[in-house]
């Protein structure tokens, strides 16, 4: 048997499964109208366990019974995806405040000073007539929006070098808020001093961890010892009020502001380099253009447990921004993922897959659409 009459014999064997493939979906969907008829979950552990178990039993070939398993695991999958797209044609969608704007903005918290980047991040949000109040830490902006103190809060959450901003992924999981837009601000930074000194004369350098971070090539380079500082506003402040040779990692614009001499200018890492922000609030609340959702999930640590999830974004179409895991700090060692993906809450798509991802997982929280 040649090559050609092989690939022939397969596209038979795959025009069969097909066909089966089809028929079993309508099978499920008929199970669908079945489980909402009777009030009955669309997942049971129990139910899929049996399956596979079955399916392995009855593979003859050893070496196969993980692929077999993988196989059936994989059709389940796209069955119940299938199941609750069929419930949902007569579910409420899931609640949301649609609003056209954030134009009802009177309160706005960002964390360190005026001239950080967060200022300017909610500028670009909000424009330059609003009044911002600022607080000491990120965990303060999250406490103030979950307690209505503020309307919304602006956060940064990763940035183009240094990657996330871990600090604010662990209070996402802690507080009470919604994702409502973010943004991306060129981070501009430079090293500045409050006296006409030179490189070789600075004794510390103060800033952000990221803003330290986004800059190490230069400050290994010049061999400068850094401090770590809440946020690189408040970072200049202190240097502008100090009377020692130190200086700051900073925006140019901040540097200005606090009367400091720019003594290197653009010293990140890369350039150009950007941090994401984005705005909560205390409200579930969409814009027409809200095209990104975001969510904070737990799984199972069993084999093929994040295979399975990864599945349910592509049996639905669509694209995963970013994944990102934090500890759980519960003394193991299992993680929290954060995900970025595309799609728009309004669909019925989208809404069935988590309304599928909360019933199946452990742990799930929707973070906002925006």
């Amino acid at each position: 048997m040649d090559l050609q009459e092989l690939r022939n014999g397969i596209d038979s064997i795959d025009k069969e499964i097909l066909e089966l493939f089809e028929n079993r979906m309508e099978l499920c969907r008929n199970v669908a109208l079945y489980k909402k008829a009777n009030n009955l979950p669309i997942f049971q552990s129990d139910r899929e366990n049996q399956i596979i178990e079955k399916v392995k039993g009855r593979t003859k070939q050893e070496d196969l019974k993980g692929g077999t398993a993988t196989l059936f695991t994989s059709i389940m999958d796209i069955s119940k995806h299938l199941q609750q797209q069929e419930i949902m044609k007569s579910e409420p969608d899931i609640d949301f405040l649609e609003i056209q704007n954030l134009d009802d903005a009177k309160k706005i918290g960002c964390q360190g000073t005026s001239g950080a980047n967060s200022e300017t991040a909610a500028m670009m949000i909000f424009g330059n007539e609003r009044p911002i109040t600022f607080y000491q830490t990120f965990e303060d902006v999250f406490r103030a929006v979950e307690r209505g103190d503020v309307d919304y809060g602006v956060i940064p959450i990763q940035n183009s070098t240094a990657g996330s901003v871990t600090p604010a992924y662990d209070l996402m999981r802690k507080y009470n808020f919604n994702i409502v837009r973010s943004v991306c601000v060129e981070i501009t930074n430079c090293l500045a001093v409050k006296k006409n000194i030179g490189i070789p004369d600075i004794k510390r350098v103060y800033s952000h961890p990221q803003a330290l971070s986004q800059c190490s090539d230069f400050l290994d380079k010049n061999n400068l010892d850094i401090e770590e500082y809440g946020n690189t506003a408040t970072a200049a402040k202190f240097v502008a009020e100090s009377d020692e040779n130190i200086a700051v990692i900073c925006s140019e614009d901040c540097a200005k502001s606090m009367g400091l001499n720019i003594i290197a200018h653009s010293i990140s890492n890369f350039v150009p380099n950007y941090t994401e922000f984005i705005c909560i609030s205390k409200d579930f609340k969409v814009l027409p253009d809200a095209d990104t959702i975001s969510v904070i999930l737990n799984i199972s640590n069993t084999p093929g447990s994040l295979y399975r999830l990864l599945t349910k974004f592509f049996i639905c179409g669509m694209n995963l921004d970013r994944i990102e895991s934090r500890p759980i700090k519960n003394g193991s060692f299992d993680v929290m993922f954060y995900l970025d993906f595309k799609g728009n809450i309004r669909d019925r798509n989208v809404q069935a897959l988590i309304k599928g991802l909360e019933s199946d997982l452990e742990y799930f929280k929707l973070l906002g659409a925006y």
